[in-house]
C-alpha cells in the first residue's frame, strides 16, 4: 500500500501538467492534475512515520484507510474528492486482511466505485467514475473465473485486466462526453485513475509502469497545447470544508446545495459515527463530511453550512483560470 501511494504521488506530481491541459469537464478550469497530486501527496504523507507502522501494524486496509482519511480532509477539486473516495472505499473490504489478493482486489474496486457514484448528487458517465467502474468489473470478471483463487497469479491477472479496462474506458470517455469529443481530448480525471491504477498493478508486481498506454490518447502528447486558450472563463466558485453532520442534516445539505449550484460531492470522512449523548437514538448520531460544490456566490452556501454545524477548512476559490498571452495557465 505505502509503495502504491507513494508511487502514484510520484507519478502524479509528473503527470500533472499534461492532465490540466486537458482538463474541461465539469468546468474548464485547468487544474485536474494539480488537484489529484496534492491530494494524492496527502495521502501518502500519512504514512510517513515510524509511529503509523506500529498503529496500523500488518493490515493493508487499515493503512489504506489512514491514507484515505488524510486524502479526503486535504481533497483538492472534484477529481481530488474522488480520488480520496475512491481510496477511503477500497479500505474497507480490506480491514484486517494482511495482503491483497485478487478477490479482495475486485471487492475493493467494487465498493470503491459505488461509494465514487453516490457521492456525486449528479454523476455523469465518460468521466473517472466509468473508468473506474470499467476497471471494477474487469476484476470481479477474473476472480469469477478463477474462482476466488487466492494466488499472486490470479491477482496479476486480475490487476492487468483492471488496468487494460481502465485504458479501454478512457479512450470512451472521448465519444460520451460533448465537451471533450468537441475539443478531441479524453476526459483528464479519467486518465488520473488510470495512472492510479496502473501504479497499483506495478507497485504489486514489481513491474514498470505501461508508459505505452498514454501513447494514443487524444490532447496528451507535449506537445499539445493547453486547450484553455479559447475557451471563455468560468464564473463561479468551488466550495469545500469538512463538516459533522446527522444523516438529516446531511440529507438536508445536499438537497440545497443541489438548488444552489453543481458538482456536488459528499462523502463521510471515515466510518465511525459519533454519539452526541447517552441516548441512542439515530438521530442523535453524527458523522464527519467532506462537502464540495461549485456555485456562483458563495456567501449564501457557507452560510447555509454554517447553520447546520462547524465546518472546518473552508476553501473557497475561483473557477476561472488566469490566462497568459501564450493560453497557459497558474496552478
Amino acid at each position: 500500500m505505502k509503495r502504491w501511494l507513494n508511487k502514484a504521488e510520484v507519478v502524479l506530481g509528473n503527470h500533472s501538467d499534461r492532465l490540466n491541459a486537458i482538463n474541461i469537464f465539469p468546468v474548464a478550469d485547468g487544474d485536474t492534475g494539480t488537484n489529484l497530486y496534492l491530494t494524492m501527496r496527502a495521502a501518502a504523507a500519512a504514512l510517513g512515520g515510524p509511529a503509523d507502522s506500529v498503529e496500523t501494524g500488518n493490515d493493508v486496509g487499515a493503512v489504506l484507510a489512514r491514507a484515505g482519511q488524510a486524502a479526503m480532509e486535504r481533497a483538492r477539486g472534484n477529481s481530488g474528492t474522488l480520488i480520496a473516495v475512491f481510496l477511503s472505499a477500497a479500505a474497507e473490504p480490506l480491514a484486517g486482511k494482511p495482503r491483497l489478493n485478487a478477490p479482495l482486489l475486485a471487492a475493493a474496486l467494487h465498493r470503491a466505485q459505488i461509494r465514487a457514484w453516490s457521492a456525486l448528487s449528479e454523476p455523469v458517465s465518460g468521466t473517472m467514475l466509468s473508468v473506474l467502474e470499467a476497471a471494477a468489473h474487469a476484476a470481479q470478471a477474473v476472480d469469477a473465473n478463477q474462482e476466488g483463487d487466492q494466488s499472486n497469479h490470479a491477482l496479476g491477472l486480475a490487476l492487468d485486466a483492471a488496468v487494460e479496462a481502465a485504458f479501454q474506458a478512457v479512450v470512451r470517455t472521448e465519444d460520451e462526453l460533448a465537451p471533450l469529443h468537441e475539443a478531441h481530448v479524453v476526459d483528464a480525471g479519467g486518465v488520473g485513475m488510470l495512472l492510479v491504477l496502473d501504479c497499483l498493478r506495478s507497485a504489486v508486481l514489481g513491474e514498470e509502469l505501461q508508459d505505452e498506454l498514454l501513447d494514443g490518447l487524444h490532447g496528451y502528447k507535449l506537445q499539445d497545447p493547453h486547450i484553455h486558450q479559447h475557451m471563455p472563463a468560468d464564473d463561479g466558485v468551488e466550495v469545500m470544508c469538512t463538516i459533522d453532520l446527522s444523516p438529516l442534516d446531511a440529507a438536508v445539505l445536499r438537497q440545497r446545495l443541489d438548488e444552489m449550484g453543481d458538482s456536488v460531492i459528499m462523502s463521510q470522512v471515515g466510518g465511525a459515527a459519533r454519539a452526541e449523548d447517552d441516548d441512542d437514538s439515530p438521530m442523535d448520531v453524527s458523522y464527519r463530511w467532506r462537502i464540495h460544490v461549485h456555485v456562483p456566490d458563495p456567501g449564501p452556501a457557507v452560510e447555509l453550512i454554517r447553520s447546520l454545524g462547524e465546518p472546518a477548512d473552508i476553501a473557497v476559490s475561483q473557477l476561472a483560470v488566469p490566462r497568459d498571452a501564450a493560453g497557459g495557465h497558474d496552478d
